[in-house]
């Protein structure tokens, strides 16, 4: 079964075989003794590719489970002995990894170095059941009921611009002023994404939309070239203000507060290895986080 996830996941019998640390002759005869124990075929093979077949892709999913539970069996037996060890695979954001997860795990993994992470950075909204992943790292609310979030930090967004375009097109007063204004937004949210926070509760505002992108970084570097406004997180937003490439636009409401979560999935314990890593971005980011500072 670890074979056949592996292949999947990798892509080729010789990325299972690195990933496995076997030769790529018996992780190929352990995928055949599992369709001959099976009585099926999982995989179609060709010599360009490998893809499921509908009772491969129905086994996938049970199998990615059950191995997990074996792998998550033998780290708690490490845990037992105090260390922290097995396989942990984490999804997270493009730009908060670089800027900041990253840096917050390295001296963690260095002082745990049985713990093997595979940290997969993708601005995707992916599925933690249907991939496979033990957790995910998300910016903002996570509507999927499947998943326990935990919050690792507060989130305060700021609207930005170039002093070029707030010179071009003047600086907005008013929420009802956004409405006439040109609008960089991320793709994940859409363009109703802009929320501030007022006394009669939360107001949606909408702008012109000049540039839809599914990155951070290039939401920041729109911005920087005058593009449009743009609300960035602070952690985005942060060292382009202090390099005077960017400046906040003062409005009379703020921006509504958000939080970055890690989220496991329900149903499936959270292992001691998820809960440390948690522990440790907590008190790393702190409580406001550093970068909003």
């Amino acid at each position: 079964m670890s074979a056949f996830v592996a292949i999947v996941e990798s892509g080729s019998i010789v990325a299972a075989a690195k990933r496995l640390r076997l030769s790529k002759s018996l992780v190929s005869d352990r995928l055949a003794e599992l369709e001959k124990s099976l009585g099926v075929v999982l995989l179609h093979r060709t010599t360009r590719k490998l893809t499921l077949t509908e009772d491969g892709a129905a086994f996938l999913e049970r199998a990615r489970r059950i191995v997990s539970e074996i792998e998550d069996a033998v780290a708690d037996i490490s845990e037992r002995r105090g260390t922290l060890a097995g396989p942990v695979r984490i999804a997270a954001p493009v730009t908060f990894s670089r800027l900041h997860l990253g840096p917050a795990l390295y001296p963690f993994l260095s002082r745990h170095p049985e713990l093997k992470l595979t940290l997969e950075i993708d601005d995707r909204r992916v599925d933690a059941l249907a991939d496979g992943y033990d957790a995910v790292i998300r910016h903002g609310a996570i509507a999927d009921t499947r998943l326990i979030a935990w919050k690792l930090a507060s989130s305060r967004r700021m609207l930005v611009a170039s002093a070029d375009y707030l010179e071009r097109h003047g600086a907005p007063k008013t929420l009802e002023d956004l409405g006439s204004h040109r609008g960089i937004f991320y793709a994940n949210r859409g363009v109703s994404d802009w929320r501030f926070q007022t006394e009669a509760g939360p107001v949606l505002v909408r702008a012109k939309p000049a540039l839809v992108v599914n990155n951070g970084d290039m939401l920041r570097d729109a911005a920087i070239a005058g593009l449009g406004l743009t609300l960035l997180p602070a952690f985005i937003a942060g060292q382009p203000i202090k390099d005077g490439l960017l400046q906040v636009v003062e409005m009379d409401q703020e921006p509504e507060l958000e939080f970055i979560y890690m989220a496991h999935p329900q149903g499936r314990n959270a292992s001691a290895k998820l809960r440390a890593i948690a522990d440790h971005l907590r008190k790393t980011f702190g409580d406001p986080p550093y970068w909003e500072a």
